[in-house]
This record gives C-alpha cells, sequence and structure tokens, in this order.
C-alpha cells in the first residue's frame, strides 16, 4: 500500500512538471502577447473564432504560471489518497482536482478577451488613465483583509484538505473547485495587472508568475504580496502623474 501511494505521489508530480514545461515552452514559443495582437486592427469586432484562440491561448498561459504554486496543493492531495480502493480511484480523484482548478482558470479567459478587444478601442489617454486605476485597485487589494483570507488558504495545503475533505473523484471535483475560487480571489488583480498594464508580455508574464509562487511558498509569502501591493500602488500614482509611463509598461507587448 505504501509503495503504491507513494508511486502515485510520484507519477503525479511527474505529469503536473511536464503540463508546467510544455505551457511554460508553448509561452516562450509564441508568447501571449503575439497570439493577441497577430493580425488584428487596433479597433476589432468580437468573433466567436478570435474568442476560442483566445482562451485556448489563456489556459496555456494560466497553466504555465499557476501549476507551479499549486504543485504542493495537488501533490499533497495525492499524498492523502492512500485509503482510496484503487490506483484507478486515486488518480481519478487528483484528476479532477487538478482539471477543475485549471478549467476554471481557463474560464475568466472570456471576460478577459472582451476587456482586451474593449481596450483595443480606447484612445491613448483613456489607457493611460485605465492602466493607472488598476495598478492603484490591485495595490490596495494586495493589502486588503481578502486578499490575505485567500492566501492563508493557498498557503496553507494541509489546512484547506482538512476542512474541506470529500472522498472520491466527486469530493475531487469540488475540492479542486475550492482552491480554485480561492486561488482567483487571491491572484485576480494580479491578472488584470497582466492584461491591463502589461499587455500579456512575456516580461510581465514572467514576472507576475514569481510573484504568484513567492506568495503561496515563500516562508514570507504574505509579506511578498504586501510588497506587491505597495510597489503597484506606487506604480500606478506614477502613471497617473506621467500617462506616458503607460506605454513603457505595454511596450514588450507592442
Amino acid at each position: 500500500m505504501f509503495a503504491t501511494f507513494e508511486r502515485s505521489t510520484v507519477i503525479t508530480y511527474a505529469v503536473l512538471l511536464v503540463v508546467t514545461a510544455v505551457a511554460w515552452l508553448a509561452m516562450l514559443r509564441v508568447p501571449m502577447a503575439d497570439r493577441d495582437m497577430a493580425g488584428m486592427d487596433m479597433a476589432m469586432t468580437p468573433t466567436l473564432a478570435d474568442g476560442l484562440t483566445f482562451v485556448v491561448a489563456w489556459a496555456i498561459m494560466m497553466a504555465a504560471m499557476m501549476l507551479p504554486s499549486a504543485l504542493p496543493m495537488i501533490g499533497l492531495y495525492a499524498a492523502m489518497q492512500r485509503d482510496a480502493p484503487s490506483t484507478a480511484t486515486r488518480m481519478a480523484a487528483v484528476t479532477a482536482f487538478t482539471a477543475v482548478y485549471v478549467t476554471l482558470w481557463a474560464i475568466t479567459g472570456v471576460p478577459i478577451y472582451f476587456a482586451s478587444v474593449a481596450l483595443m478601442a480606447v484612445t491613448a489617454s483613456t489607457l493611460a488613465h485605465t492602466i493607472a486605476a488598476v495598478l492603484i485597485a490591485a495595490g490596495v487589494f494586495q493589502l486588503s483583509p481578502l486578499k490575505h483570507v485567500c492566501l492563508r488558504y493557498c498557503r496553507s495545503p494541509l489546512g484547506f484538505l482538512l476542512g474541506h475533505w470529500h472522498a472520491g473523484w466527486r469530493g475531487g471535483l469540488r475540492m479542486g473547485f475550492a482552491h480554485a475560487l480561492y486561488c482567483l480571489g487571491c491572484c485576480w488583480a494580479l491578472m488584470v495587472v497582466l492584461v491591463v498594464a502589461g499587455a500579456m508580455g512575456l516580461p510581465w508574464v514572467l514576472l507576475i508568475g514569481c510573484v504568484v509562487a513567492a506568495e503561496k511558498i515563500l516562508p514570507r509569502g504574505e509579506w511578498v504580496a504586501r510588497m506587491t501591493g505597495v510597489a503597484l500602488a506606487l506604480l500606478g500614482v506614477a502613471v497617473a502623474i506621467r500617462p506616458g509611463l503607460a506605454v513603457v509598461l505595454r511596450a514588450p507587448a507592442m
């Protein structure tokens, strides 16, 4: 039993690392900003085909950015499946947990797509003021109690799993959904910054991916969140004073 349990956990980590690596290779080969902007005019009418393409690319980016910080949670969940009746049952539960987590992040690509389309149609002045407002709002959220409630659950895999435990693959679905909601509540502001201020450029993807991982994994992750909040708010104030900085922020994706 113990050997099987260890083998299942190792397989889980190996599969997740492979998926993460493939997602990052796809991102490095064709960054999200290039997928989004290729062949588009400054004003674009939303279409189903463009929307689906965007959401698929967004899902790949979310897998690359979010799975590394979710590895401790998913790995511990796999380790706690030792009482499941079979290896197939264990793997089904872990797959359900992970699939729901990634799917919920992929679905957020739908409103992000429409927001991106809207941003492409605004004037430079309006865009600069929007970026300033988003940066300040994201900075304030990073310092808010709601942020730290969600972050606490993300930083404590054992506490989350013990408090939300449900057996079987249906339990995996419920727990994966609950964890995804906490993760979304923790990181949504950073993703808005990525889209609005960073135009989904690769440097911003790398930076925010590292911030997310540091918040959730490092021993002083709460302070990483607070310092990020202060930095975002100050950057927002700077953009409000000097709107030309908005062009500099979005330059890597242009």
